[in-house]
């Protein structure tokens, strides 16, 4: 028995509506990242991009759980001295909240997936 890899004519892409209105964030972006990298698919392959397209809607609406929206806070810096700067998640989700999602979910991917 041969081992099946797939090849790129054989990718099927598929787009997938999420809707993330009462949804936790991590558990939200551990079922995206998965549809991301194709792992829900029996044709799953490492080293190609199988998986799906995303789109996610109501993303102010997703879940913190515990105190993370006064605790939990990114980091950002310029590379210049003195450019370090923090901001709360609280902060993000009133202004941004799609980056809160984006972010969760780039860092559930591969690091090598980045450029995709």
């Amino acid at each position: 028995m041969k081992t099946y890899t797939a090849r790129p004519a054989d990718i099927q892409r598929r787009w997938l509506l999420v809707d993330a209105s009462g949804k936790t964030l991590g558990r939200l972006a551990t079922q995206v990242a998965t549809v991301l990298k194709g792992k829900h698919k029996p044709m799953y392959t490492p080293h190609l991009d199988t998986g799906d397209h995303v789109v996610i809607v109501n993303a102010a609406k997703v879940v913190l759980t515990g105190r993370k929206a006064e605790d939990k806070k990114y980091f950002h810096h310029t590379l210049y001295p003195g450019g370090a700067t923090w901001t709360s998640i609280r902060e993000v989700m009133a202004r941004h909240p799609e980056r809160v999602v984006q972010r969760a979910v780039a860092g559930m991917m591969p690091r090598t997936w980045a450029a995709r």
